[in-house]
């Protein structure tokens, strides 16, 4: 929004709540940046005030299943009429309304996805529990976004909502006497089309050029929402104003990149030739001359005016990130928590499935569900005739199916010999220390192996404890030979007991890819390599997520291809520091 003091911006902010309001149909939807706070609070009270009487207003937790946010089997009502009786799902209950989504932050990308094309398409199909019916569901989506930094909704979902508001450094006090709605706008009856908008269009084309907006969906949602505008000031016709508050609210949001300057054509005038002295005039008519031009200067062209205002709306960080040439970042992630792996027992429910309750917990609505349909046949079948009895037969069974985070964690193994020893430990060391300060929060867990001298050790066993960890790598020797095979095989043998125990291994091996000791421990260059690739196939083959930084002076064809022999994702570092290697460690437990 605008760089305005908190009453100026939370005044933008009700603006688009009224706006949503119009139409949210037309808005699509918000992403509304806020903790949960009576800042928040006051403002979704200006939206719902402003919808009219008896618009649907729901709400859609992060965790929600496809049975109650599609619709499904009416469980009650089907073991009431005998007969299988459909149920409207959220996105269906919230036609014509608005479906309010908290902590969207947190949205699975199957939710994400169900919600995108219900916005793209205004219906739900649902083909589940023997039903297939389509039904309306045209809604405006509110996103509250509760994320730290590195956290924000899917992608998908906020390029295609019209507007993107910040309240988060918003407080009460600022919001006082600055939430009088304007009385000359009115809610339209429909929105109104223009005759002849190819010049409204360009412009707002020609801005979103300007500020780097990719996606054709923000000048799209641009043009929608001066229309709107016009339409709640009850004209049909687009005016200057509606363009530039249209891209002050929607291209100003979305901008990625400062305008460039102009620069000055090949047919631009050339400067005015030095007057002589005989041509010299009187003061008066130089002044007349002066007036008279600048009576006849031209007006801002429509495209600068759209531009000035989508420049008025971007955020003074933004605006320093902007000009200093940093694109902002359109999504993020949490930090790796471990990949998801389905469990019997425990984890969050994900649905269901025919099985054995013996092998796994009995999910009792599902298996009604799944009986309910045939129950009229059943009785006919058995002669049970009206009994009131649920015939459930073994085919009916559903079990829960339940997904788990499992914990990830990163095996550090560095060649700790020969000359370069001290400054490839030294990148190890912080590296480590770097990933424990964030164990915390991200539940990883560090394991630290070196290779020196004749064999492989295990320094550090799996921890957060960076003390432990400290210790560990102060006490770490170097220099020696390089047994490349057995610190290969001493990090797949770490690898399969975290995968064994239900952890998500990645492995970061630090090494400059020359091998000159075998598994036996013998010297040997020949045959060191031999083994040494040999122990690369066999990490492959297990499949494990890995990373190899070759800590060489230069470059080595010898690790890279020890890399394509691993599977691992080669990254030269010659210069290596440890905030690199923390990144590129991240970049790698998030492909796992």
């Amino acid at each position: 929004m605008t760089p305005e003091p908190g009453a100026g911006r939370w005044a933008d902010a009700i603006r688009v709540a009224a706006l949503l309001a119009a139409d949210p149909q037309a808005c699509v939807g918000i992403r509304l940046r806020a903790g949960a706070g009576p800042v928040r609070d006051a403002w979704l009270r200006h939206l719902t005030d402003r919808l009219a009487t008896g618009t649907p207003v729901r709400r859609c937790p992060p965790g929600i299943g496809d049975d109650r946010l599609l619709g499904g089997l009416d469980l009650a009502a089907t073991l009431s009429a005998g007969r299988p009786v459909a149920q409207a799902g959220l996105l269906a209950e919230a036609d014509g309304g608005l479906l309010v989504v908290p902590m969207a932050e947190r949205l699975s990308p199957g939710t994400a996805a169900r919600l995108a094309a219900a916005l793209d398409t205004g219906t739900v199909a649902v083909a589940r529990d023997g039903f297939f019916e389509t039904r309306a569901a045209r809604f405006g989506l509110v996103l509250l976004d509760e994320g730290l930094d590195d956290e924000a909704p899917p992608v998908a979902l906020t390029e295609r909502l019209a507007f993107d508001v910040d309240l988060r450094d918003l407080a009460l006090r600022d919001i006082e006497g600055a939430t009088a709605s304007d009385p000359a706008r009115r809610t339209p009856d429909r929105a109104m089309e223009p005759d002849d908008a190819s010049e409204a269009v360009a412009a707002l084309c020609a801005a979103a050029e300007a500020l780097g907006v990719a996606s054709l969906r923000g000048p799209l949602l641009a043009v929608r929402i001066a229309r709107l505008i016009a339409a709640c000031d009850g004209r049909s016709v687009l005016a200057e104003p509606d363009l530039a508050e249209a891209a002050r609210f929607v291209l100003g949001p979305r901008a990625t990149r400062m305008p460039a300057p102009e620069q000055p054509g090949d047919d631009a005038e050339p400067p005015p030739p030095q007057a002589s002295p005989e041509d010299d005039r009187p003061p008066d008519a130089s002044a007349d001359e002066a007036a008279s031009e600048l009576q006849q200067a031209e007006p801002p062209s429509l495209d600068d005016v759209v531009l000035a205002a989508a420049l008025a709306a971007i955020p003074p960080g933004l605006l320093a990130a902007l000009a200093a040439g940093q694109a902002p970042a359109r999504g993020g992630k949490a930090g790796k928590a471990g990949a998801a792996a389905a469990a019997m027992r425990q984890g969050r429910p994900i649905g269901a499935r025919a099985g054995d309750p013996r092998c796994g917990r009995l999910a009792l609505l599902a298996t009604l569900r799944a009986a309910a349909p045939w129950q009229a046949l059943r009785r006919s079948e058995t002669g049970a005739g009206e009994a009131r009895a649920i015939i459930v037969r073994p085919e009916d069974i559903r079990i829960t199916r339940y997904r788990q985070r499992t914990e990830s964690t990163t095996i550090f193994a560095v060649d700790a010999s020969g000359s370069a020893a001290l400054e490839r430990l030294a990148e190890a060391k912080g590296a480590v220390e770097l990933l424990l300060a964030e164990a915390y929060v991200r539940r990883d867990r560090v394991a630290l192996v070196a290779f020196r001298g004749r064999a492989a050790e295990l320094v550090l066993p799996p921890t957060r404890s960076l003390v432990r960890a400290k210790r560990g790598l102060a006490e770490l020797p170097g220099g020696g030979g390089t047994p490349l095979a057995a610190g290969l095989d001493a990090a797949a043998d770490m690898a399969l007991a975290v995968r064994r125990g239900g952890g998500t291994p990645v492995v970061v091996l630090l090494t400059d890819g020359r091998a000159n000791v075998d598994r036996t421990g013998t010297p040997g260059r020949p045959r060191a390599s031999e083994d040494a690739r040999a122990a690369a196939l066999r990490f492959r083959a297990a499949g494990y997520a890995a990373i190899l930084i070759d800590t060489a002076p230069r470059p080595q064809d010898s690790a890279r291809a020890l890399a394509e022999a691993m599977g691992a994702r080669y990254l030269p570092l010659p210069q290596a520091d440890a905030r690199k290697l923390s990144a590129a460690v991240r970049a790698a437990g998030e492909a796992a």
